[in-house]
């Protein structure tokens, strides 16, 4: 008869601990095509966020020249020559649309590349690990001085490198708010103490939040916070090509000398000369060779560990690739590699990203720069008049979303011998209403429509309220319903 299984057996041995301890981690510097990839790629991202607001264009007189600048008091966003509206959020949207499948794409050809390569943490704690070496030496040197505990000189390369640290993370802090309006101007005020103080709150926070992640969590906010690992895991396939260790060359690891005794005796042994390099130098600490997990950002800094090491010791480089497990069991059975870029789960998102994208283009290029929303009187309805004639009072909103004023007409399509009254407003002519609207502006109107036949009319009949550019010829129209009392 079987044991039952009891509470107690399911504790942990009290020889170990449960969990294990974290540890901090000494990345060791490496040369290699993908470092040089990755300081390439950080040079232009990091160039991109620090200088882009300083960049100019000219937007005509009056207009900000700011080429890109989040406007908030005036609820604009420009990017070049793309100016945005509150009532054009729907772009922004189809951009978020765009980046969660371009992300699924990449995910689907290479893994995880915006980890290793592109995504902002990365790219700050490569920064914040460059500046720490330079000032504290390499893997082992800092390994070195961390044990040896704290003295003068010690201490002074401590206050050095956070004085760097903080010196870049106030100016990630201070870069970010300087896209929510003119840059110069806001330095200015920034260092004469007359900013808002909004600005400065914010560059405390990002400050903050720079200074930490990049400094000190680096490799726990890839595992533990942010949710990208879990959800790649679900979308990727077979066919999807990671940081992999071709195990079916690799194995059975031993050293230099004992591979070569190995050989001499006719036995076979691996290219794997088991020197940790691979795990020296990864920003997360794993081992490559125990397969794919979690904590691999996919960085390929253990490629080029790897490499150095197999020029050296004279065998073939790729020990550790761009690979997938399909193609390691085709050559240990004999057969050639095959690769799948193109397939149909690439296809379905790189339809997608076209569609997607070519409906955002089609929308921006025939978007109209003049709009007119309408609003219907809601108390009273409509009013009859001592003449017999029935009026409905709206109110209009008109939208001019170009850089210069413009003379625009008010027609009416629906109510019989309609009559336009516009109130509060020097309309050029009552027959045929223009109005002056403001450049990059909206202008709220009250409108009078008055039908003055004499059948009887319908107790709701639609109405159309069309505007026209009277220089450029540019229509906008909107309905709503014209009411009898």
């Amino acid at each position: 008869m079987n044991k039952p299984l009891l509470a107690t057996d399911l504790q942990p041995d009290d020889d170990g601990p449960l969990y294990v301890a974290q540890k901090r981690i000494y990345p060791q510097s490496v040369s290699g095509t993908f470092r040089r990839i990755k300081w390439y790629l950080m040079a232009f991202c990091l160039g991109v966020y620090y200088l882009l607001p300083f960049v100019r264009w000219n937007r005509g007189l009056g207009a900000p020249d700011q080429a890109v600048l989040i406007d908030l008091p005036n609820s604009r966003f420009y990017f070049f020559f793309i100016e945005l509206w509150p009532q054009e959020v729907y772009y922004f949207t189809g951009l978020l649309i765009l980046a969660a499948i371009t992300l699924f794409l990449m995910n689907a050809l290479g893994g995880r590349v915006w980890c290793g390569y592109l995504c902002p943490q990365t790219v700050w704690t490569d920064l914040f690990y460059a500046v720490e070496r330079m000032i504290e030496g390499d893997r082992r040197e800092r390994m070195k001085k961390a044990a040896e505990g704290l003295s003068m000189q010690r201490g002074a390369e401590l206050v050095l490198k956070h004085s760097i640290w903080l010196l870049i993370a106030w100016w990630t802090g201070g870069a970010w708010v300087l896209y929510f309006s003119d840059a110069p101007t806001l330095i200015k005020d920034l260092v004469t103490f007359q900013a808002p103080m909004i600005a400065y709150i914010w560059i405390g926070i990002l400050t903050a939040t720079t200074y930490l992640l990049a400094g000190f969590m680096r490799e726990q906010v890839c595992v533990y916070m942010c949710p990208w690992p879990r959800i790649q895991a679900a979308l990727t396939d077979e066919w999807a090509l990671n940081v992999t260790y071709k195990y079916d060359r690799g194995e059975t690891r031993t050293s230099l000398k004992k591979a070569a005794q190995a050989r001499a005796l006719g036995e076979t042994v691996g290219d794997c000369v088991d020197c940790n390099q691979c795990v020296a130098v990864c920003p997360t600490g794993i081992d490559i060779r125990d397969g794919s997990q979690l904590d691999c950002i996919q960085c390929g800094l253990c490629i080029d560990a790897c490499d150095a090491v197999m020029k050296k010791v004279g065998r073939e480089t790729r020990l550790i690739g761009y690979d997938n497990d399909i193609n390691i069991h085709r050559r240990m059975e004999g057969k050639p590699e095959i690769f799948k870029p193109v397939r149909s789960r690439t296809l379905v998102y790189g339809a997608l990203i076209a569609c997607v994208g070519g409906i955002m283009l089609y929308a921006m290029l025939t978007r109209s720069l003049l709009d007119v929303n309408v609003l219907h009187d809601r108390n009273p309805l409509a009013v009859r008049l001592s003449d017999g004639s029935i009026r409905n009072g709206y109110t209009l909103r008109f939208l001019n979303k170009r850089g210069f004023d413009r003379v625009v007409a008010v027609d009416v399509d629906g109510p019989p011998n309609a009559i336009i009254h516009v109130i509060g407003t020097d309309s050029i002519t009552q027959d045929r209403p223009m109005i002056i609207l403001g450049r990059d502006a909206s202008t709220e109107l009250r409108v009078l429509v008055t039908s003055t036949t004499d059948a009887e009319l319908p107790k709701s009949m639609p109405i159309t309220f069309r505007v026209t550019d009277i220089g450029l010829g540019e229509v906008a129209a909107n309905k709503d319903v014209f009411v009898t009392p």
